[in-house]
């Protein structure tokens, strides 16, 4: 068997727990705060709403989105309130993930492919830029993709292959790496490579060093 590092030629990386730290909770907890506390009903690391879905595939505006979450909890939220408690779950990017990017573009071509939404972009690249000092934070990768910007979504084979059609990838020299289980089987579906990186007991970069990526 070769090894791992002569098996791939891209590495694809999730966002949200692989890169950057998320508390999906912390957005409960700051909707329990303003005396909603069943958020979690409607959205989770696990499962969500199906209009979750529509914001992240970008079909549901911002706006559209404030006026559902106001439909589903109280008529009165400010959107500057659902804002703040909807990217409480946002965290930062330690520097030693960052680090491993730039090392991992050393040897691969690197992607990033994330389902995300149009109050979170802002809100993470304006953490990333404080807080890590990268004003650009796509050009960390050899190409970075948004949910929201094309249309598509993980676990959905189309995405993968979009991401990866983009930049000439075969998906059987592709590594993917992702936190949700659903992900990392709509992955495998669609010819990748993937790893399941277990958040309880490991981050990221423990994971590439137990692969054998570096």
């Amino acid at each position: 068997m070769p090894p791992v590092q002569q098996t791939y030629d891209t590495i694809l990386l999730d966002l949200g727990g692989v890169l950057i730290d998320v508390d999906y909770r912390a957005t409960a907890r700051a909707f329990r705060a303003l005396n909603h506390p069943h958020f979690e009903r409607i959205y989770s690391k696990a499962q969500q709403d199906h209009f979750f879905d529509g914001f992240e595939t970008g079909s549901l505006s911002p706006a559209q989105f404030r006026d559902r979450i106001r439909e589903l909890l109280d008529p009165a939220l400010a959107d500057d309130t659902i804002d703040a408690s909807w990217n409480a779950m946002l965290g930062t990017i330690p520097p030693e993930r960052i680090e491993l990017v730039e090392r991992l573009r050393e040897r691969y071509q690197v992607l990033l492919l994330s389902n995300t939404n149009a109050i979170h972009v802002p809100a993470f690249e304006a953490i990333i830029a404080r807080q890590n000092g990268i004003k650009d934070f796509k050009s960390l990768f050899h190409g970075a993709y948004y949910s929201c910007e094309i249309g598509l979504r993980k676990p959905d084979k189309a995405s993968f292959l979009h991401v990866l059609g983009s930049h000439d990838a075969r998906p059987e020299r592709t590594l993917f790496i992702d936190d949700s289980i659903q992900h990392v089987n709509g992955a495998r579906e669609a010819g990748l490579n993937a790893e399941h990186l277990e958040l309880a007991s490991e981050d990221v970069v423990g994971l590439v060093r137990r692969i054998g990526l570096l």
